[in-house]
């Protein structure tokens, strides 16, 4: 099985560039699907850590193809200082082994500006966005007024975009959000001033893909955030603009959906959340400050605090379900040492009734009760383990149940950050 795709299965920050930059050193053709620069990948490579925002992980192995998929929204000057900082560190980041779907849409200056201000506005009301200009991308994408990729081959069409959604947007900066508006001009000459060195990279992905099946070779779909956030899926209204499910895969590089070998979805072996939105297992004492501090718990991309709670199983269950999992690759587990009792939410407590998947209705999660099962903790030093029969028997135990209460098979399990931390099951 050739093609594989890479989904985090909680709420994010799961661990994934770890995982897809493992994998890449295998792979030949590594394509990001969907979400924008709101993602953070953190890859640590012999103590050195990367954080990729844009660029597929598997940047960093030599002879890889990397694609951004039609799905991505992408922010072109972050694209640029993220080449640019590659580039500094000696990595190969041309239009040779990096190309940009001619489909794309982009984040512009006035999507930022508009985030920013509607989230400001909303005052207690937010929902924890990045303020990357994520959302009003995708609302332009939907509206069909946005801004694609391949337009900045045309000086013309950028200017009229520019200006008609200016019309709209300075209106709403100014009359409800009480902003300051964007000068359409100034917005016109910072990206066409940057359209020579975004046009070079533009490629048909759909055809990069399908010609490098046809040649044998073995395709990488990475990912962003979370399967829970999801915005059909996930704990709707608290979730992302796009569709986070492995079958985006698809729709958001332009391949059927029969291509799809292999759908492993990344969990850590406890749970976190960054921003707003229901959290059943959300720990608020020294256990989930333990976790916070021993797991590093600080987005990648915002530098915040993340919410951290026990295993939650019926959230891997719906990812599972949703998403066709094959596998799982369980990460930090390493973080649980010297606790001396391991939690795992098995099932929910809701209106009365034990139910074994989320209730489906808006902020129904907030209701829910957990139900839990206890595990004795450990207190090896787990990192140098090798092989799943080295690791201490209570670690085995955790991981041999988890599988159960998903029916699937944990592939991978990591026991510290680096790319050689990682036992292949």
């Amino acid at each position: 099985m050739a093609n594989t795709v890479i989904i985090g299965s909680q709420w994010g920050d799961e661990g994934k560039g770890k995982i897809v930059d493992m994998l890449a050193a295998t792979s030949d053709v590594v394509v990001r699907f969907q979400g924008g620069n709101n993602a953070g990948h953190t890859i640590a490579v012999n103590g050195k850590q990367t954080i990729l925002h844009t660029i597929p992980s598997g940047i960093l192995h030599d002879g890889k193809t990397c694609l951004i998929g039609n799905g991505v929204v992408l922010d072109p000057f972050v694209f640029l200082q993220e080449t640019d900082s590659l580039a500094e560190n000696g990595l190969d980041v041309s239009p040779r082994r990096l190309g940009i779907s001619h489909k794309t849409h982009l984040i512009l200056p006035y999507h930022v500006a508009l985030d920013r201000a509607r989230e400001a506005y909303k005052a207690g009301g937010k929902i924890g966005t990045t303020g990357r200009g994520i959302g009003p991308c995708y609302e332009d994408k939907v509206s069909r007024i946005g801004l694609r990729a391949s337009d900045l081959a045309n000086p013309d069409l950028v200017r009229t975009k520019v200006r008609q959604a200016l019309l709209e947007k300075n209106v709403l900066l100014q009359s409800l959000y009480k902003a300051e508006p964007l000068d359409p001009d100034k917005v016109i000459d910072q990206v066409l001033g940057i359209a020579d060195r975004i046009t070079p990279y533009l490629t048909d992905v759909s055809g990069v893909i399908q010609e490098s099946m046809r040649m044998g070779k073995k395709i990488l779909w990475e990912g962003a955030q979370g399967v829970h956030l999801d915005v059909d899926h996930g704990t709707y209204p608290f979730v992302t603009s796009s569709n986070t499910v492995s079958g985006c895969a698809s729709t958001g590089t332009g391949v059927g959906p029969n291509n799809l070998d292999r759908i492993i979805g990344i969990a850590k072996a406890y749970t976190t959340r960054v921003g707003s939105g229901p959290f059943p297992t959300e720990l608020n004492d020294a256990t989930g400050d333990f976790l916070r501090e021993q797991g590093h718990e600080f987005g990648a991309t915002t530098g915040r605090p993340r919410r951290c709670g026990w295993l939650d199983a019926v959230i891997l269950r719906e990812s599972a379900r949703l998403c066709g999992l094959t596998e799982i690759a369980l990460t930090k587990i390493d973080v649980l040492r010297n606790l001396p009792v391991l939690k795992i939410c098995v099932d929910y407590r809701y209106k009365g009734q034990r139910i074994e998947y989320p209730p489906q209705g808006e902020n129904a999660l907030a209701e829910v009760e957990p139900i839990y099962e206890e595990l004795p903790g450990f207190s090896e030093d787990i990192s140098t383990c090798k092989h799943f029969d080295g690791l201490p028997s209570n670690v085995q135990k955790y991981i041999q149940r988890l599988e159960a209460l998903t029916q699937v098979r944990i592939a991978y399990v990591s026991v510290g950050p680096d790319r050689e931390q990682t036992i292949i099951r």
